[in-house]
């Protein structure tokens, strides 16, 4: 889940040039006179420059036009493509074998690489998730984060990791973990599966699943019935709620998981109903 050591040296080879371009232009930090003196300095100092410099991406044409390291037209084009940085606020869902999966707020899903290390090397995953502001970035048809974290001290309940598992498993499942930022790529193809088809093309189980509730509310225990009626009807209309739910256009996962819940303290029901009729 990280850059080989050559792409390792070969982002550090080309982020810190940028970043004492920016520096120097916007005269960052007027203590620091030499190259050498930014690649040892804070990462405070860093991140003044780092900031800056993504929130002025227009520099990033400014050092291509000047190219002031006379780097190859390979090297320039790496850089070129960080101007399609996302700069945003991340959960951290899992770590696996190849990447890390990162959620925005919008539920869009990620495979991040990191630099040096793995970020199982200084996260646990029984910590996970994590609340994160970082920068994104394209390099050599892959993501990485740019080196810098914001952490947000925050605990996080089961509702919270529920969903988030849940928007990892839709992707997952669509072929809609996205592992590059670079526009011309084509999106990832998870091997042996076949996207889903579209909400559009799906069959509309609405008018069926009005039909069966309605029919549903005629069912009630009670008034000398057998006692497992009840909490079996009871199964019945929620298991259609449910079902409401999974096929409408965008399921509420927050409300799947409450519905899911409900059906096992109903099945729990049942049993100890068949329990007591024996």
């Amino acid at each position: 889940m990280k850059l080989s050591p050559t792409d390792v040296q070969l982002f550090f080879d080309l982020m810190l040039p940028l970043q004492w371009y920016v520096s120097q232009q916007a005269k960052l930090l007027p203590d620091i006179k030499t190259f050498e003196a930014y690649t040892d300095s804070s990462m405070d100092d860093k991140i003044i420059v780092r900031d800056y410099l993504f929130d002025h991406p227009e520099l990033i044409d400014k050092f291509i036009q000047n190219n002031p390291e006379n780097l190859d037209a390979d090297n320039l084009s790496i850089i070129a493509q960080w101007k399609n940085f996302i700069h945003s606020d991340f959960f951290i869902e899992r770590l696996l074998k190849k990447y890390s999966i990162f959620i925005d707020d919008k539920e869009n899903v990620y495979a991040v690489l990191g630099l040096m290390e793995g970020l199982d090397a200084f996260m646990d995953k029984r910590d996970l998730p994590v609340r994160v502001k970082t920068i994104l970035l394209p390099f050599r048809g892959k993501i990485i984060y740019d080196g810098f974290f914001r952490w947000y001290n925050m605990f996080f309940g089961s509702g919270i990791k529920s969903s988030l598992k849940q928007t990892y498993l839709i992707a997952k499942d669509n072929n809609a973990i996205i592992d590059t930022l670079e526009p011309d790529a084509a999106p990832a193809q998870t091997k042996g599966k076949k996207p889903r088809k579209s909400s559009s093309s799906a069959q509309d189980w609405g008018p069926l699943l009005d039909e069966l509730a309605e029919k549903a509310k005629k069912l009630r225990g009670g008034g000398g019935q057998p006692a497992t009626y009840s909490p079996i009807f009871s199964l019945v209309r929620t298991s259609i709620e449910l079902a409401h739910l999974a096929t409408a256009d965008s399921p509420d996962i927050d409300q799947l998981f409450k519905k899911g819940a409900r059906l096992d303290t109903l099945l729990q029901q049942v049993e100890k109903a068949l329990i007591r009729y024996e």
